[in-house]
């Protein structure tokens, strides 16, 4: 899906195909929250003004464009991990083995989107940094990158709990709800501190 043009993908997501859908959308969302604050640092290294935070801003905007990369990389594993569960749905019911099929297909599709509400958290903390340390030029695009974040977050959340949900072993499954809860609860908030406090200096 990364060789894909945004047009392409986006038709194939209005589609009735079954990936990419809301785990790949998660994961592009993710993405261009990330890249946004690679675009801050971009847009600060190399200015005298913000000589003090060189080093810091360098690391960050190095650190961003890996976690764009790696979301971009989930859209495709998302994809991946649905088709063998979509096809494990399609076990007869009376299949002595189609439990344990299922439930091993499930907590596949559930890693990917797990992974990018992990990654959406991190994207979060680096795009605080942008906020509070890049160029007052471009901290816009760090709050543009805290809503796709927090939007991303959400999506992927929704996505590990649509597996979940159909698990047998509810207490790996509470797990990885209780994860999710714990983090879309945190960095969501953080998420909404930094766009507010830079939509409040403009706006």
């Amino acid at each position: 899906m990364r060789e894909m043009t945004l047009t392409a993908f986006t038709r194939a997501l209005a589609s009735k195909q079954p990936a990419p859908g809301g785990g790949g959308a998660s994961a592009l969302a993710g993405a261009l929250g990330a890249a946004l604050g690679s675009m801050v640092g971009e847009l600060t290294l190399g200015k005298p003004k913000y000589a003090a935070v060189e080093e810091e801003m360098r690391a960050l905007t190095g650190r961003a464009k890996e976690l764009a990369d790696r979301l971009l990389a989930l859209a495709d594993e998302d994809a991946q991990a649905f088709l063998p569960l979509s096809r494990a749905y399609g076990i007869p019911k009376d299949d002595p083995g189609r439990a344990d099929e299922l439930e091993r297909c499930l907590r596949i599709a559930a890693q990917p989107p797990l992974e990018m509400v992990r990654l959406c958290c991190q994207a979060v903390e680096l795009l605080e940094g942008f906020a509070a340390m890049g160029s007052r030029l471009a901290v816009s695009d760090a709050a543009a990158g805290a809503a796709l974040c927090r939007g991303a977050l959400y999506a992927a959340a929704v996505n590990v709990k649509v597996n979940t949900k159909a698990m047998a072993d509810r207490a790996y499954a509470d797990e990885c709800n209780a994860q999710v809860d714990r983090l879309t609860e945190t960095y969501a908030e953080r998420a909404d501190k930094v766009f507010a406090d830079i939509y409040g200096r403009y706006c």
